[in-house]
């Protein structure tokens, strides 16, 4: 449980940094600050996922609330208006916890009231329910009801709302419900309750105005209408109730709803691989990502403002599923997106209104293979890997030999080349207009690393299948890479490895990408070359969350991830902090400390900040990025798939040591023929 008393929550800028986030498990979410005062264009109570897991509208943006205490009101809400924050409920908040979910408690005048807000699983649906907790307000005769107020927007989710004519303020009402239908051809919003009153208004409320919005260089002003008011008459209905949902829902089932969802939650937590409050954390965390794309599973990047993309999910699946224990849901993703693969390529993004996914990236593919090992060594279902993935995973190869999109092309050296002008394929992939940051084209020092990677995988899987002759090729293929990478990736100078070899040109900045050199399953790199590049990375890029994309010598490193999109994308990968590459760093450096117990204790430490930041931005979650310079403030996503999935799997795994057992003998059968034509090197098992 998260909690902050009411000396935290009356200070503005504590709380405003501070936000909750509810999910759906189809793409949809609510989401605030700890106040209530929303300082995002993503947040609201009903963001609804209409063409799961994406297609996503904010309907239903906040309920004003007001508390009577006979004719003298108290508003309990907060906003941001130009120059002024009003009203401010926050006053009365006495105390704010997650447990699960957001509670609120306010007291006005010995009057308090608990305030809780969740998702119902699986529907585009919000529950707000207010529970009268104590009146010990010294004229005990007085009357207490609470008056609602919703506010909508009806809109994109990436977008705002401005006052205009053609809203549809028109109600249909029924007993215990009402719709509104705001525009054509958005969905309804239909508010069940078990109010008293409904008073018609249809005013706007002009000129929100959104903080984050504000410093991100992006329209933070917009306007609200209110069609309607709701009274609940507190001491008759000690909970006053509203479902936002996009269907009609029966108000009286609020207390199944309510015990069903914590249930659930209760049970995510309870298969926490270790007892451990932050792997459970982690776990509850993991959660929050899996969601339903039709009949199978996917997961979305992070949010607000990511859906599912192939690189996040195949670097999450492992932590997010396997660490998890929800093995059925792995298999499920790893259906769903091996029926998407396209001229040996896996899908980058699906598109937030759904359209053709885009195949623009060389890495994701390969993770997909990493993937695939990681699911075959926790379940050993060798079953649906052959029937299911085999050959998915055979047509990726020869496409990846004969040449795909974007120059994706085995080249003769037997190493992985790739990149045209104007395009970024890597996961350091921001582009502003035409102006690609970090091009990285040639044969970069992870898409290298991830390719042995696949080859050994490959030669494993081939053998384990009777396909001996494929086994020896891609034994082959896999020496000769190792040996080509050794000669032209090493940097004796800087005693560590170039970030990209493009013909004769070396890219010699000192960039986090070589971790996965040493990080992944199989590795090419001697013990003391290994070693080396941990060494590196360690004291050139470690910080307190997570690894710089770049050095801070380098005349490119940028410090601050602030400004307009312009100058924040200039500064995405030149500089800034990732936290999700601490999962690989953490298994390079016990790996090459031979997993002892003073390597172990060395790298708890060093996730300690990240473990005290589930407190922080977005709360029980780890956040997308930070500043590279300190103070190193979260910014970006305030909940990122990969942040959580790889430091849950780097605690679980690498600092508890619990690993699956196949692993070490899925490895163990691929190391040996592969490593023979190599000095020197190490898997790591």
């Amino acid at each position: 449980m998260i909690q902050f008393e009411q000396q935290t929550c009356s200070n503005l800028e504590f709380a405003l940094r501070r936000e909750w986030l509810e999910t759906n498990g189809i793409g949809g979410f609510a989401s605030s600050t700890i106040i209530g005062l929303n300082t995002r264009r993503y947040h609201g109570l009903l963001v609804a996922a209409t063409k799961p897991p994406v297609g996503r509208l904010l309907l239903l943006s906040k309920l004003e609330e007001t508390l009577f205490i006979d004719a003298q009101s108290f508003s309990l809400s907060a906003n941001r208006y130009p120059g002024v924050v009003h009203p401010q409920g926050f006053r009365y908040l006495k105390r704010f916890r997650l447990d699960p979910f957001p509670v609120f408690t306010y007291e006005v005048e010995g009057v308090e009231i608990e305030k809780t807000v969740f998702m119902i699983s699986g529907e585009n649906s919000t529950v707000v329910q207010y529970e009268l907790k104590k009146k010990n307000h010294p004229e005990q005769s007085k009357r207490l009801w609470l008056e609602l107020r919703p506010l909508i927007a009806f809109r994109d989710y990436h977008s705002t709302t401005h006052e205009n004519g053609a809203i549809n303020s028109g109600l249909e009402e029924q007993s215990g419900s009402v719709s509104i239908n705001p525009y054509q051809g958005l969905p309804s919003l239909h508010l069940a309750h078990n109010a008293v009153e409904l008073r018609k208004t249809g005013d706007w409320y002009r000129n929100f105005e959104y903080d984050v919005e504000r410093e991100r260089g992006l329209d933070f002003t917009e306007d609200l209408f209110s069609p309607f008011v709701l009274r609940f008459d507190l001491p008759v209905y000690a909970a006053a109730s509203v479902i936002a949902s996009t269907d009609q829902r029966d108000i009286s089932r609020v207390p199944e709803y309510r015990q069903a969802e914590t249930s659930r939650r209760r049970d995510t937590e309870m298969a926490s691989p270790v007892e451990d409050s932050v792997v459970r954390s982690l776990v509850a965390a993991a959660d929050q990502y899996i969601v339903s794309r039709g009949d199978q599973k996917t997961i979305i990047a992070g949010y607000h403002w990511f859906s599912d993309w192939g690189r996040d999910t195949m670097v999450a699946l492992p932590g997010l599923t396997l660490t998890t224990g929800k093995h059925e849901i792995a298999r499920s993703i790893l259906r769903t997106f091996a029926k998407h693969v396209d001229r040996g390529m896996l899908p980058n993004r699906f598109p937030d209104a759904g359209e053709t996914p885009e195949y623009n990236t060389v890495d994701a593919t390969l993770w997909f293979f990493e993937a695939v090992r990681a699911y075959l060594a926790h379940t050993g279902d060798l079953e649906s890997v052959r029937t299911e993935l085999y050959p998915v995973l055979v047509d990726i190869i020869n496409w990846h030999i004969r040449g795909t999109r974007y120059g994706i092309k085995v080249d003769a050296n037997g190493l992985l080349s790739s990149g045209e002008q104007g395009v970024q394929l890597t996961w350091m992939d921001a582009k502003v207009g035409d102006w690609v940051v970090t091009p990285r084209r040639g044969q970069p020092v992870e898409i290298q690393a991830l390719w042995y990677n696949a080859l050994c995988i490959m030669e494993e899987l081939a053998l384990r299948f009777g396909d001996d002759a494929s086994g020896r090729m891609y034994r082959g293929m896999a020496a000769f890479a190792s040996e080509t990478f050794n000669r032209l990736f090493w940097n004796e100078n800087s005693r560590c490895l170039y970030d990209v070899v493009s013909g004769k040109t070396v890219d010699p900045s000192i960039r986090p990408n070589q971790i996965f050199a040493v990080s992944l399953a199989h590795s090419m790199l001697s013990a003391e070359r290994a070693s080396a590049v941990v060494e590196t990375v360690r004291q050139q890029l470690l910080t307190p969350y997570g690894l710089r994309s770049l050095v801070a010598s380098d005349p490119q490193y940028r410090g601050r991830y602030t400004g307009s999109p312009f100058e924040r994308d200039g500064a995405y990968h030149q500089g800034t902090v990732w936290p999700w590459l601490m999962g690989p760093f953490i298994t390079a450096y016990i790996a090459v400390n031979d997993g002892s117990d003073a390597a172990r204790r060395q790298a708890s430490k060093w996730l300690a900040p990240l473990c005290d930041h589930l407190a922080d931005g977005g709360l029980g979650q780890i956040s997308e990025i930070f500043d590279g310079d300190a103070p190193q403030q979260p910014r970006g996503c305030i909940a990122q798939a990969w942040s959580v999935a790889e430091m849950l799997r780097a605690l679980v795994e690498d600092i508890y040591g619990v690993r699956p057992i196949a692993r070490s003998q899925a490895s163990t059968a691929i190391a040996q023929p592969a490593n023979a034509a190599r000095e020197q090197p190490r898997s790591n098992s």
